[in-house]
């Protein structure tokens, strides 16, 4: 009796061991389909840390407040059916019309599913790559490139794509203005 509770021991032991993975941990840099379901694509460099904090500019009569975050293990899908974690940034926005009316404030979006989000997707030479997924019936979606300048500015390039609007895809008629600075290089200074 007791050799055979010390063999179930033994082997639960075995099967709980041999179970247990660590999780993986590549740089951010990394392309996600690189990687194994579950990793860790990890800010090791520190290369976001510069982009954290309050970024404001004006624009044709328009002023743009970017509250950038640091999101350390943000859970991500590559596919239906695969996740893996990513360090990223998450930029919540406030434009302002030249008397002061907030003209759009993105500050409760939560995720990728919410309208005007906005999060990093890759980071190389200096260069954050932001997807904008638009603003309603996804008007707007594109890449937002922010690129370091010195300590307290940074350039910012937003390339927004075009979309096929129906009355299926995009009943009623909601505002499908695109707020954002369509602008190549447009400066930023820190708060």
């Amino acid at each position: 009796m007791k050799n055979l509770t010390i063999k179930s021991l033994l082997i639960f032991l075995a099967i709980s061991f041999s179970s247990c993975k660590a999780q993986q941990v590549y740089p951010l840099n990394t392309y996600p389909d690189d990687v194994q379901a579950g990793s860790y694509l990890k800010d090791l460099n520190n290369e976001l840390n510069y982009y954290v904090g309050t970024w404001k500019s004006t624009f044709n009569g328009r002023t743009t407040i970017l509250s950038i975050t640091k999101d350390e293990h943000h859970l991500l899908k590559r596919d239906l059916t695969t996740t893996f974690y990513q360090d990223v940034l998450l930029v919540k926005y406030i434009i302002k019309d030249s008397s002061g009316v907030i003209l759009q404030n993105n500050s409760n979006a939560k995720g990728e599913s919410d309208r005007n989000f906005i999060t990093s997707i890759s980071v190389k030479d200096n260069i954050v790559y932001l997807y904008y997924n638009g603003t309603n019936c996804g008007v707007g979606w594109g890449e937002i490139l922010l690129k370091k300048i010195n300590p307290l500015s940074l350039s910012w390039s937003y390339h927004p794509n075009s979309s096929v609007l129906t009355t299926k895809n995009c009943p009623g008629n909601p505002d499908k203005t695109i707020y954002l600075p369509e602008s190549e290089n447009l400066i930023f200074t820190k708060q």
